[in-house]
Order: structure tokens, then sequence, then C-alpha cells
């Protein structure tokens, strides 16, 4: 692709920027959620709660940044925190 005007030259290394932001954010997100998941699979409630917090804000970290939807964001938590909820806790 031979980009020939000056605005289009700018706004593509913009893209190629925000679209490195955006993976990064989105990374991090997604490797703390397969953590989280580990986590629960192996039934370790007090480890998944704390957990949660740092995914919590690594979602909306990236809700803000506008890599993904708010609700997309909001699905994740409902969903990710109702599995925590749902481990047994341990009796002592």
């Amino acid at each position: 692709m031979t980009l020939r005007h000056k605005s289009a030259i700018r706004q593509h290394r913009r893209s190629l920027r925000r679209r490195a932001v955006n993976q990064r954010n989105k990374s991090l997100m997604k490797t703390l959620i397969k953590k989280f998941r580990e986590t629960i699979n192996s039934g370790n409630r007090e480890a998944a709660l704390a957990l949660l917090p740092q995914m919590f804000k690594a979602i909306d970290k990236t809700v803000a940044k506008g890599a993904i939807k708010k609700n997309t964001g909001s699905r994740y938590k409902s969903r990710l925190s109702k599995q925590v909820q749902n481990l047994p806790a341990k009796a002592s």
C-alpha cells in the first residue's frame, strides 16, 4: 500500500500506534483471565479472590482505552465473578 498524502501517512502511523496499545492491553487482560480460570479450575477460592481486583483493573483499563466495548468488559467481569462465587468455601 503506497500512501501519498501527508495526512494519510500520519493517520497510518497513528493507527499502528493505537493498534499496538490495544493489542498490549488486550493481551494483558487475556493473560490475567487465563491465569484466573486456571486458579478456579484448581479449586483455590482464596487465590481466585486475590486475583479478582487485579483482573477487574485490567478489564476496566482495556475498556477505558477503547480496545473492547463497555458491555463486553461488564460481561467478562460478571461471568468470572459468578464462577468464583460458585466455588465451595474451605471448611475449617
